[in-house]
């Protein structure tokens, strides 16, 4: 599940790497679906962070990762 994870993140950081940011992965809990990750650069401290990781990041990893059931910051 982690590699999926990876890759589909892959296709969302060129989006947070044109406006100076980008995610890092911090862990995949499988027993629960879980994601980890953290928001560098820009986006660490920008306001719309909160939403980024939820309807960005969560969204898109629950569509290309079924067994994802959330998003979390790390």
């Amino acid at each position: 599940m982690k590699a999926k994870v990876e890759a589909a993140l892959s296709k969302v950081r060129p989006m947070l790497q044109r406006d100076g940011g980008d995610v890092e992965l911090l862990g995949v809990d499988e027993a629960t679906g879980v994601v980890t990750v953290r928001l560098t650069g820009a986006c660490k401290g920008c306001a719309m962070s909160q939403m980024t990781l939820k309807a960005g990041i969560e969204r898109m990893l629950k569509s290309e990762v079924p067994e994802v059931t959330s998003v979390e910051a790390g």
